[in-house]
């Protein structure tokens, strides 16, 4: 599924990497002996590292902790242990006749559960809204299970384009959950192992693109508040929505011209990176709704993902929907 080629290489043409990577000081020490202050060498809050998500914590609060944000520690001890029951059973299970199965649970790494019950901290309940109509209609079709005349009927992250672009690049979940972040004067990147995207986020306060110009990743503008990096986000490519749980593929249309991301990166000690995310939504959702989880510091390397793998399965797919065709042409 991935090779073992280091995705420095696709981060060269970024102008200052390279220099970067050399020069600046051991993350957050102002010296041996002085105490960690976290800024790099030219006074900026210092994010670099490369740091991972875990996606075991629900997306949304279960009923049964309705009313209770953080675990105690026997009840965290209960969950992850009834979590990893229940992966084990459903990994390990085999498919359905004339299903080719899936990957099973050798491929899966959905990180370490935390204490909180939800990831989704507002609305108050853990939960994500109501929906508006035009996301009732949306996630009423099942793209997954839709046509296969083209390559277009099928979903952006099933062709491999992107993981859904934002917000839902950031989210974590069953395997894949690094994300390296690098910076220089004036600029933030980060490189999301899954499914090879890169940001790069300006801090000089230059004006946004055009609103014509839509991307999958949205048009992000950065600055720092305080010790935290603001990142707002628009101009998003028309395919991409915010509609949730977006690892289902509903939806065929996106969440439209006014889909505004506002997030935060807060460094909370060596080895912990606050996210937030902020999603106003107003096509999808009726009020915006936010997400929160930690990023914690590792040791492990980022490698190539390289998700389709020649698209042999949309071969298979489209192949599979001509021989329906056929099939029904003949009856």
């Amino acid at each position: 599924m991935r090779h073992l080629l280091l995705v420095w290489v696709s981060l060269l043409t970024f102008t200052g990497v390279v220099g970067l990577v050399a020069t600046p000081r051991a993350a957050g020490q102002s010296s041996s002996s002085g105490p960690k202050t976290f800024h790099t060498s030219w006074g900026d809050p210092d994010l670099q590292g490369t740091w991972t998500a875990s996606g075991a914590t629900p997306m949304e609060r279960p009923d049964k902790y309705q009313g209770i944000e953080t675990l105690r520690d026997e009840q965290l001890a209960q969950e992850v242990a009834q979590l990893a029951r229940q992966a084990e059973e459903r990994d390990e299970r085999g498919p359905r006749p004339g299903n080719p199965g899936t990957y099973n649970s050798f491929w899966i790494d959905r990180g370490q559960r935390t204490n909180r019950t939800s990831m989704v901290v507002d609305p108050p309940d853990g939960r994500f809204p109501p929906l508006t109509p035009a996301g009732q209609d949306a996630k009423s079709f099942r793209l997954k299970a839709g046509k296969a005349d083209s390559w277009e009927d099928r979903h952006i992250w099933e062709r491999c384009v992107t993981r859904g672009g934002m917000p839902n690049a950031m989210f974590p979940r069953g395997y894949n959950n690094n994300a390296l972040i690098l910076q220089t004067p004036g600029y933030v990147v980060i490189l999301l192992e899954e499914i090879h995207e890169t940001r790069i986020i300006p801090l000089d306060g230059r004006p946004p693109l055009g609103r014509n110009i839509r991307q999958w990743m949205g048009d992000s503008r950065g600055h720092w508040d305080g010790d935290s990096l603001v990142v707002v986000t628009r101009n998003h490519d028309h395919r991409v929505s915010a509609l949730q749980p977006w690892s289902n593929f509903d939806s065929r249309s996106g969440s439209g011209r006014a889909l505004t991301l506002v997030e935060r990166f807060t460094r909370q000690n060596t080895d912990t990176l606050e996210y937030e995310i902020r999603v106003d939504d107003p096509q999808m959702y009726t009020r915006p709704w936010k997400v929160a989880y930690p990023f914690e510091r590792t040791t492990n390397l980022l490698y190539e993902y390289e998700c389709h793998e020649r698209n042999r399965g949309m071969v298979g797919i489209l192949s599979g929907g001509r021989a329906n065709e056929a099939a029904d042409e003949s009856k």
